[in-house]
């Protein structure tokens, strides 16, 4: 795994490309396994990314049902794409550990895996992003840029201790004192084998 700080410094690069750019981030054929390794961050980035915009479509006043009954699914979709790519970045970061033989029998277990710290480390750059941008805005009313200054504050420090947690758990796995396990988020809106909102509907 590449440190936090490379993990930080991509997901905020993206999350200015994706802002800039009608396409969002730009894809391309990863070289190496540092490579492949970072285009998946940047794939369950970018669901993160979607995810607060399609979020925001809900929050549009005047949305009629249909409209809200369709970003509903589109948010669904979109979140479950989001913990799967969470999932797959542990399940990579544990098939190369085993190469390996880590992490080591009998290592402390930590309760939170690798690929869930990204996914926090990604909603926190999507955060700053657009704090700073509240703060830096033109027609807001008075007081509003000091308190999102505050909000920013807060947040980096948050993103500062994250990042410093994911970069000792991976030494301390790699050294064979910790482990952590793959997660599984079970989530069951989205089967309809599941959701008794569909199994019942499809069934009557």
């Amino acid at each position: 795994m590449v440190s936090a700080g490379e993990i930080v410094a991509l997901q905020d690069r993206l999350t200015r490309l994706g802002h800039e750019t009608a396409s969002g981030q730009e894809k391309s054929a990863p070289e190496n396994k540092a490579d492949a390794w970072l285009d998946l961050v940047a794939r369950q980035h970018r669901a993160n990314f979607d995810l607060w915009h399609i979020e925001d479509e809900a929050r549009r006043p005047g949305a009629s049902d249909a409209e809200l009954a369709a970003v509903k699914r589109r948010i669904d979709r979109t979140n479950q794409l989001r913990n799967d790519l969470a999932e797959e970045l542990d399940r990579n970061l544990l098939a190369w550990l085993a190469t390996g033989g880590l992490p080591k029998d009998g290592a402390a277990l930590h309760s939170e895996s690798p690929g869930l710290i990204i996914d926090r480390l990604s909603i926190l750059a999507l955060k700053i992003f657009h704090t700073r941008e509240e703060m830096e805005r033109r027609d807001a009313p008075d007081g509003h840029a000091e308190r999102n200054r505050e909000r920013l504050e807060v947040l980096m420090e948050q993103r500062a201790d994250l990042a410093a947690c994911l970069d000792a758990l991976w030494q301390d796995t790699m050294s064979g004192v910790r482990c952590f396990k793959l997660y599984r988020q079970m989530k069951m809106y989205n089967d309809p084998a599941l959701n008794p909102a569909i199994y019942r509907k499809a069934g009557s």
